[in-house]
């Protein structure tokens, strides 16, 4: 019961991670900051789509499900929806080439919002308090 509960906490993380992947740029427009998370994990995303390698939750998450008991994924709302989503049946390496490439337009799409931000925030006069005494 706990290898389950683990496993699908893995698939919900590693369905949190891909979305990041993909969308996490737009974080980055209201939070500068998290170009320091994000653009590593966008990276090693584009990676794992064009290199064709597996992503390590995978082998951890079905390491978990065959601690369970279980062979397969079967059964359950993330085993019928999650689970698809992370892993098409249909996915073959053209197919994950065609997602790697569209990860990196949304993320110039991203991307081009934050440096059109900075841009223009940089082009904002700025506003100088001084401090006066009598």
């Amino acid at each position: 019961m706990l290898n389950n509960f683990i496993a699908d906490l893995l698939v919900i993380f590693h369905l949190g991670f891909i979305l990041f992947v993909i969308l996490g740029g737009f974080l980055v427009i209201r939070w500068r900051l998290m170009l320091w998370i994000h653009l590593p994990c966008a990276i090693w995303g584009m990676l794992i789509e064009f290199a064709g390698w597996i992503c390590p939750l995978t082998p951890l998450e079905n390491r978990f499900r065959q601690l369970a008991g279980s062979a397969g994924y079967s059964g359950g709302f993330i085993d019928n929806y999650i689970i698809p989503i992370i892993y098409p049946a249909e996915l073959t390496r053209e197919l994950q080439i065609i997602l790697g490439i569209a990860v990196i337009l949304i993320n110039l799409l991203a991307y081009g919002f934050v440096f059109r931000r900075l841009k223009r925030s940089d082009l904002q006069p700025k506003k100088h308090t001084h401090n006066q005494s009598n």
